[in-house]
């Protein structure tokens, strides 16, 4: 994996980003947790989210992502390493 340090600090993140609009939407908390552990298991540190996701946004998914994400965390205790 490549990687490149954010701009004054010592923050070392991948060139791969590991997008999550999908979550809660189209793919279910299990499918995510399998794509993160994926993701980090071959160097992929780099996550991006928003707090509009899941995409389409949609009043009922509204954050389904970042909870999931959060339960992943929760479940793992590798928040430092992403």
């Amino acid at each position: 994996m490549k990687y490149t340090h954010l701009p004054a600090s010592d923050i070392k993140v991948s060139k791969i980003c590991l997008g999550t609009m999908t979550w809660g939407k189209q793919n279910t908390q299990e499918e995510a947790f399998e794509q993160m552990d994926y993701s980090l298991e071959n160097g992929v540190n780099f996550w991006d989210t928003a707090e509009l996701y899941a995409v389409p946004p949609k009043k009922e998914t509204y954050g389904h992502t970042e909870e999931i994400i959060g339960n992943w965390f929760e479940k793992t205790k590798k928040r430092d390493q992403v």
